[in-house]
């Protein structure tokens, strides 16, 4: 199956998606943001980049469920009127026929529990929100997951330039399984395929981390490292926006590593960077080796953390990784 329709479909998804982001943050929209019941933020550009994603996946697609991360529960509060008025203003920006029930019912619509059986897509609306209203790295990430098995992820970051870190413009990541992965810029169409570094060396290497200490402990990440004898300091960014580096041979090697032995991912914090890695010639796999499952419902219910690698390094940063962990108390 080549999965052209869906390729494009997603891609014109995530790109309605990151023109609204892109806006919402240009804005600096004030009351913009409310926190959830785990204290993590939400923004105006969360709620709307699920509703445009979530609508224009059902008109192609009208019987795939969506999993998604948020819901429209705390927009329909009465306190936060003004936040649900901003959010459909904005969305009706981009696709002026939507209503109040639509927009709210388009986010709702992400509510499905994926699995190990069927198809289904997996949404991150905003990965990196807290990037996102620093002014820094975030994404639109968005997966198609089949029988528990990545088939296509593109992920769309608006703050990262095709060729550098920092700067103007944004990059936008697609791969379908078996068919490589691509980049091109997010305002132009043509694209480019992209390979992991060829990188032998850890000592050469860059090591790419969650920005928030929260997500992954700092402190394991420097034993690693100098473990390593890695030279350049560790670079701390938020999103999936790692991803993208590594896949294109910015990066070299991304580790996500728990910040206490009950934390569980989420889905749609790692599908699409994950199959952008692999296509590119990289290498993914939780803390002991194993590959991501995605047949768990809405988390990597059975993997430990993260370890994304150009794959040449991948055995050695592995085995430091279990060195470090091994010698904690």
């Amino acid at each position: 199956m080549s999965y052209e329709t869906e390729r494009r479909v997603a891609f014109e998804a995530v790109i309605k998606a990151c023109k609204l982001c892109r806006a919402v943050q240009a804005a600096h929209l004030a009351g913009g943001v409310i926190d959830k019941e785990d204290k993590s933020p939400v923004t105006v550009a969360d709620f709307g980049a699920q509703a445009l994603v979530s609508d224009h996946l059902a008109a192609a697609f009208p019987y795939d469920p969506l999993v998604g991360e948020e819901d429209s529960a705390l927009l329909r509060q009465p306190q936060n009127t003004t936040l649900k008025e901003t959010v459909i203003r904005n969305v009706r920006t981009i696709i002026p026929r939507l209503s109040e029930k639509d927009i709210l019912a388009a986010i709702d619509r992400a509510n499905a529990a994926g699995g190990p059986k069927g198809r289904f897509w997996a949404l991150d609306p905003i990965d990196g929100t807290k990037g996102f209203l620093r002014g820094d790295q975030y994404a639109v990430a968005l997966a198609l997951i089949e029988d528990g098995l990545l088939r296509l992820g593109v992920l769309g970051c608006p703050s990262l330039p095709l060729l550098s870190i920092q700067g103007q413009g944004g990059s936008l990541f697609v791969a379908v399984r078996g068919q490589g992965a691509f980049i091109r810029d997010i305002d132009r169409g043509e694209e480019r395929e992209i390979r992991v570094a060829d990188i032998a060396s850890a000592s050469e290497a860059l090591f790419c981390e969650s920005f928030e200490s929260s997500h992954s402990s700092h402190d394991d990440m420097s034993d690693i490292v100098k473990l390593l004898g890695v030279r350049k300091p560790p670079l701390r960014m938020d999103s999936q926006a790692k991803y993208g580096l590594l896949a294109r041979g910015d990066g070299t090697v991304y580790l996500r590593l728990p910040t206490r032995k009950s934390y569980v991912e989420k889905i749609w914090d790692h599908a699409a960077g994950c199959i952008l890695v692999e296509e590119a010639g990289g290498m993914v796999t939780d803390l002991a080796g194993n590959p991501l499952d995605f047949t768990q419902g809405k988390t990597l219910l059975k993997n430990k953390g993260v370890i994304a690698t150009n794959g040449k390094l991948h055995d050695a940063v592995m085995k430091a990784v279990h060195s470090v962990i091994r010698d904690q108390p």
